[in-house]
């Protein structure tokens, strides 16, 4: 099966919904005006259920298929946040809200299910129910836990549960998927040195919290370099050093803050011990005290193996075999669809977006050309799913 027809009839309705939604980001959880129109949408497509308010501002629409009510569910997911960044893509559509810019796609991703909403409430070829979850704050804020934490899981019987994520740098027309880990835990640091301010021309009086916190920095390299098996993919980064206020003045604090990336819970757990060790020693080492906060953020992102197969045959129904990676590489930014996919089984999927810029980068934009492969391969999973003939 190629191609949806009615998707790519509408495509370029469904490409204005997404333009409109680029103009219109919104941050976190404050995404009322953005499930005000997914809701709106929904409701206009004749979905059986739209509920708001889950999770703070995400939105669930049911729709059943043919026989009603009743048997498996699955559960599509798409965010809904921008990011506070500023524009700089000049485009006739482009942000009008200074500070906030859909730099992540999840207009994209947005519109994408939705126009899959519209076909499949049309078509309703199928047994059973799709919970069309629209989510707020994945850019950091958890809205996935939050909207699990306010009974998504527990409300609906949701076997089994997909997201899909745009990848530039991927031809548009193609899919990315892999079994296991395909995104990385996101845990983050911060190190608070604490020395003993005073004169910066009497510094044998103090305990010079700088070269504390300088000699962390190097030494933390060390865990990913020295500590980690080679074979196992784990990032330790340092991107905020802060320290002392003028010239002639040494701080009584330095604080150091980092993230730590991994694929594998034994290289989480290790990146942690070795971190808390190092900087208990480097401070211990320097006259220095030490205070550290380790917070583990979003989970590894794992998929189940039979559903990342199942999610690979249905896009190779959708732009052909040749154009699906069943073995993509993994990536080391973090998802919080991992907090669903340890609930339940299911798959996360690369789309390719094309030769576009970076992701989070104020040139980024969604590719438009994407839509009707999105949204016909939702449309069609959800058909392979739920049907029982």
């Amino acid at each position: 099966m190629p191609v949806n027809n009615r998707i790519a009839e509408s495509q370029p309705e469904i490409a204005a919904w997404r333009q409109h939604l680029h103009t219109n980001p919104e941050i976190l959880y404050d995404v009322v005006d953005t499930a005000e129109f997914v809701a709106g949408k929904l409701r206009e497509f004749g979905c059986d259920e739209v509920v708001t308010g889950i999770g703070r501002t995400g939105v669930v629409g049911l729709i059943h298929g043919r026989g009603g009510p009743g048997g498996p569910a699955i559960g599509l997911r798409a965010d809904m946040d921008a990011l506070p960044v500023v524009e700089e893509t000049g485009l006739a559509y482009a942000s009008g809200r200074p500070g906030a810019m859909h730099a992540c796609g999840h207009d994209g991703h947005t519109a994408m299910l939705l126009g899959a909403a519209r076909s499949l409430a049309e078509s309703r070829a199928f047994d059973g129910t799709v919970a069309l979850i629209f989510q707020p704050a994945e850019e950091g804020g958890a809205g996935a836990k939050a909207m699990m934490d306010d009974g998504l899981f527990a409300r609906w019987p949701i076997g089994r549960v997909f997201g899909m994520h745009n990848l530039p740098g991927m031809a548009v027309g193609k899919f990315g998927v892999r079994a296991g880990p395909i995104m990385a835990s996101t845990d983050e640091f911060i190190i608070t040195v604490q020395g003993r301010g005073g004169h910066a021309a009497l510094p044998h009086r103090t305990v010079d919290p700088i070269p504390v916190a300088a000699a962390l920095v190097q030494a933390l390299q060390a865990i990913a370099g020295r500590n980690a098996d080679p074979l196992k993919s784990l990032v330790v980064s340092v991107t905020q050093v802060h320290a002392g206020f003028a010239h002639n003045i040494i701080p009584d604090t330095a604080i150091v803050s980092g993230t730590v990336r991994s694929l594998d819970p034994a290289m989480r757990d290790l990146a942690e011990e070795r971190l808390r060790g190092i900087a208990a020693g480097i401070c211990a080492a320097h006259g220095a005290g030490v205070d550290i906060d380790f917070d583990r953020n979003y989970p590894i992102t794992i998929n189940d193996a039979a559903e990342a197969a199942f999610c690979a045959a249905v896009a190779g129904e959708i732009v052909g075999t040749a154009n699906v990676d069943p073995d993509a590489a993994p990536m080391m930014a973090g998802e919080d669809f991992s907090y669903m996919l340890e609930e339940k089984p299911g798959a996360y999927i690369f789309i390719g977006n094309g030769d576009s810029a970076t992701l989070h980068s104020p040139t980024y934009d969604f590719s438009d050309d994407a839509i009707a492969f999105g949204a016909s391969f939702w449309v069609r999973l959800a058909e392979r799913a739920l049907n029982r003939n």
